[in-house]
């Protein structure tokens, strides 16, 4: 590791993305067409006219590694984050929720181009959420985005797999690592998506093995990276590749694995409202933990706690006071 102590714990590299989120009634989904639990990716005359269509609702600044930011930040984590957004007001939403959380966002907005990216959220009566998501100005992250100076004063560089899909942007990933390590700092990925896992499955092999310190995964994930038909051959493979693989399995915890170590964590059971968010609030709050110094076990609690603390209810930010977490642990 650097002998300069960093500014940050934790940088965070992902999809910028403001969550709308408002109550409608079943004839709304109708009427626009819309898959109600589905989530679906639309185009920008789409979103404009969604948008406008929409009652009053919450704007949130969101994206998978912008909440796993934000819980971080709330556990009292030192948290930066690098993300595209546009020069529009959705772009100041983003920057001043993310803000208002203590996360330090210094990349500029976007002039000129496409409009920041939104995820337009229905909720009906009976809970459902029904999701169109517009990428826009996120997905044109690439290795210009990424500032080696912000890289080399943070601890730990958290990439979100959910960028991966554009050359760009594999590029982007691939500039932060050699920055973090040429500064002696740590790389971590969150898979995010098996369907993303499957449609670059050797690029991220290739990233996993020479170029990251700490996989986060849930079971899907994990098995589709390494084409396995179970969770244990999958989990044999990561701690072969990476120092400390980070693997979630629902309702049966998950593990921690350090080379032959095997850290088992048990879930901390609540009424489950909404899962969104629960893999960012897990990683959030395993990397504030780590960023302490704390043992592996006391890592995987504050993971658990953090993740348990989000899916009591819509959103995927707690509610709860995390401040006190970490010194509890």
């Amino acid at each position: 590791m650097s002998a300069t102590p960093p500014r940050f714990d934790i940088l965070g590299i992902g999809n910028a993305i403001v969550d709308v989120v408002a109550p409608v009634t079943d004839a709304f989904i109708s009427h626009h067409d819309m898959r109600k639990g589905g989530m679906a990716l639309i185009d920008t005359e789409t979103a404009d006219r969604l948008y406008a269509a929409m009652p009053p609702g919450q704007e949130s600044s969101g994206g998978s590694a912008a909440n796993t930011c934000a819980v971080a930040s709330m556990l009292g984590a030192r948290v930066a984050y690098i993300g595209c957004v546009a020069d529009d007001e959705l772009g100041q939403v983003f920057r001043h929720d993310i803000a208002a959380v203590g996360v330090h966002f210094p990349t500029p907005a976007l002039s000129g181009g496409e409009p920041t990216a939104r995820c337009l959220i229905m909720v009906t009566s009976d809970g459902q959420r029904t999701m169109n998501t517009y990428l826009g100005a996120c997905v044109t992250l690439g290795p210009d985005a990424v500032d080696p100076a912000l890289v080399a004063d943070a601890a730990v560089t958290y990439l979100e797999g959910y960028l991966f899909d554009r050359p760009e942007a594999q590029e982007a990933f691939l500039a932060a690592a050699a920055c973090a390590h040429q500064a002696g700092r740590q790389v971590a990925l969150s898979l995010s998506d098996a369907f993303c896992v499957g449609r670059h499955r050797a690029a991220f092999r290739a990233l996993v093995r020479d170029h990251i310190d700490i996989l986060f995964a849930n079971e899907t994930e994990v098995t589709s990276l390494y084409e396995t038909n179970t969770w244990q051959e999958a989990a044999d493979l990561a701690r072969t590749e990476v120092a400390l693989a980070v693997l979630t399995r629902g309702e049966d915890g998950s593990a921690i694995l350090r080379g032959a170590e095997t850290v088992e964590v048990d879930p901390i059971w609540t009424t489950v409202i909404d899962t969104t968010g629960a893999g960012d609030a897990y990683a959030a709050g395993f990397l504030a933990a780590y960023a302490q110094g704390l043992e592996l076990e006391a890592c995987g609690r504050a993971a658990s706690i953090a993740a348990s603390a989000v899916i009591g209810h819509y959103g995927a930010r707690p509610l709860a006071d995390l401040s006190g977490v970490l010194a509890e642990l």
